[in-house]
């Protein structure tokens, strides 16, 4: 069992960091002071405050085509980064179709539909799921530790700022992770974004769940939860409303 942090806004700062890893779609520079008080006021360490706060100037600075085109060329380039958990767990075997079907349960469950084209083990829409389980939030996170880690550990590798938003949620766990082996082991695998591998990859059929794999299995900005079928008083992260959302999810005196 991890040490788990908490804190009045862990579930702002889990929705968060999932908008972050989602695909950008609108810049956040308008937004840079708010995203920044949430990882501020946050339980994370110093080191992980400040290299996640300097990510988010780097984006906030980045033109969106340039942020698009770099979210692009890590993780829509090879399956080392891919941002599709049980990816990682079950390769292509069946047993990440059925590990998918009993996650999707679990959404049901919480009262979360998801769109027909959207894969429920994608990292963005699972920590979205998250955020809204209140104290049950860190434990979701706690379940894919070794695959954040591996995530971290890549990412770091190609020198990418994203790497910051894994350590962060490895932080907010308490995870303990031997990293120097996990460092070794990346250290020797075989580059799966170059170009010949990337041909490798295209040939192979594309992972389908629930009909087809449009737009890559990526979640849209539909069927998100509903203020009833949430479990805490957190609101979602909204690039569009952040001033609401930062008065809005201030604690409530009990």
């Amino acid at each position: 069992m991890t040490n788990q942090k908490s804190g009045n806004n862990t579930s702002q700062l889990i929705a968060l960091i999932g908008r972050l890893l989602d695909y950008p779609e609108l810049e956040i520079e308008l937004y840079r002071d708010e995203l920044i008080d949430i990882v501020t006021s946050s339980v994370l360490s110093k080191r992980n405050k400040q290299e996640i706060i300097s990510f988010i100037d780097r984006c906030s600075e980045m033109p969106l085509l340039d942020w698009q085109s770099d979210y692009d060329g890590l993780f829509e380039r090879g399956r080392s980064l891919s941002l599709l958990i049980y990816e990682h767990i079950h390769g292509e075997s069946r047993d990440r179709g059925q590990a998918m079907v009993d996650l999707l349960a679990q959404y049901e469950k919480a009262g979360l539909e998801i769109a027909h084209n959207e894969l429920p083990d994608h990292l963005p829409l699972f920590l979205e799921f998250s955020s809204t389980q209140g104290e049950q939030g860190i434990g979701w996170i706690e379940d894919i530790i070794p695959v954040l880690s591996l995530l971290a550990v890549r990412l770091e590798k190609r020198e990418s700022g994203y790497a910051s938003l894994m350590w962060g949620l490895l932080d907010l766990c308490g995870a303990k992770v031997n990293i120097s082996e996990l460092r070794e082991q990346v250290k020797n695998e075989k580059e799966d974004h170059t170009p010949k591998e990337l041909d490798k990859v295209w040939e192979e059929e594309a992972v389908t769940f629930g009909g087809d794999s449009v737009n890559g299995g990526c979640p849209t900005n539909q069927h998100r939860p509903t203020e009833n079928q949430r479990k805490d008083q957190e609101v979602p992260v909204n690039w569009m409303s952040m001033n609401e959302t930062a008065s809005a999810t201030q604690p409530k005196e009990v």
